[in-house]
């Protein structure tokens, strides 16, 4: 099966089962102190994403299910750990299929990292997004981990590339490269996250520009299905350098938004979302990162309206 042919299937069976689409606009990373906001205002917004970690128990399931009513729903794991060799938890895949049924989301997305090892002593589980290097035998692990998700959910899931610090020096593959083959083996799509590629390129002393082209040169744009945008912590160090450290803790900087212009003035309009998940401020100041999104989502899509003809005597 292509990969067109695959997205246009996992997009109808999704539909049948009645999900409601995400459309190519602005939405914002609901957490859990929003939701009083979300469930007693009804505020603006185009769609809301959520980890699902955080709702898989009855009644925060339905909770969300609540939410998933009135507004377009997309779920962003950070569980499955489709990275690792040991290969995907049994329970908590058939808890993502229960929520995933549940709340009937537009999209399902998760990241290009590893959490979790089987060890001699017992099984590993690390609270944090761990990078991978990029080889064939990584790349393996990975198409066959998301196999088994897209099989038991029966859709395709959108893999985000990763916020790193270093560089794995037997990676064979660069990022893009990787990304671009996961997508031919599996059928997958990719979620773009801009902040990631400006955190994860500073950091190891590249250009954000060149490796966003290498991202839009090597994937097909048909497999972007998400954009997040996020802000980020720049901490200097004792050698007078600074780190960059994913924290999602500020407004989008300039950096990134220029990025993103880039991105979607190639790519067309694509469903993106605000990411804000520490010092999280009040909700109005997230709806102000997405109108500034949306602003340039629209400029987009009035660049590609089709000139109407003009009228003759």
């Amino acid at each position: 099966m292509t990969l067109h042919s695959f997205i246009a299937n996992a997009s109808s069976d999704a539909v049948s089962r009645g999900a409601r689409p995400i459309p190519a606009e602005a939405g914002i990373g609901l957490r859990l102190p929003h939701h009083a906001v979300v469930r007693q205002t009804a505020p603006a917004a185009a769609w809301f994403e959520v980890h699902p970690e955080n709702y898989m128990t009855p009644g925060l399931a339905d909770e969300l299910a609540g939410v998933a009513e009135r507004y377009p729903l997309s779920l962003h794991a950070v569980g499955l750990s489709l990275g690792s060799a040991c290969g995907i938890d049994a329970d908590y895949l058939s808890r993502l299929k229960a929520l995933e049924r549940r709340v009937r989301p537009g999209l399902v997305s998760d990241h290009l990292s590893w959490s979790a090892a089987s060890l001699p002593t017992g099984p590993l589980h690390l609270p944090d997004l761990l990078p991978l290097p990029y080889t064939e035998e990584a790349l393996a692990v990975v198409a066959a981990n998301v196999d088994r998700v897209q099989d038991a959910l029966g859709r395709q899931i959108l893999i985000e590339n990763p916020s790193t610090y270093l560089r794995f020096a037997g990676s064979v593959l660069g990022e893009a490269q990787f990304l671009a083959a996961l997508t031919r083996a599996t059928g997958c799509g990719v979620l773009l996250d801009i902040n990631n590629i400006e955190v994860a390129v500073m950091n190891q002393g590249g250009d954000p520009a060149r490796a966003l082209a290498d991202y839009l040169d090597l994937i097909p744009a048909a497999a972007i299905g998400e954009i997040h945008l996020a802000g980020h912590a720049v901490c200097p160090l004792d050698s007078g350098r600074a780190v960059r450290v994913d924290d999602h803790g500020s407004r989008v900087c300039p950096e990134v938004w220029a990025l993103y212009e880039t991105a979607i003035r190639r790519l067309g309009p694509r469903p993106t979302l605000i990411e804000w998940d520490t010092a999280l401020p009040a909700f109005d100041v997230l709806q102000e990162e997405a109108a500034a999104a949306q602003f340039i989502l629209d400029l987009a899509a009035m660049d590609r309206a089709p000139v109407p003809e003009a009228a003759h005597a």
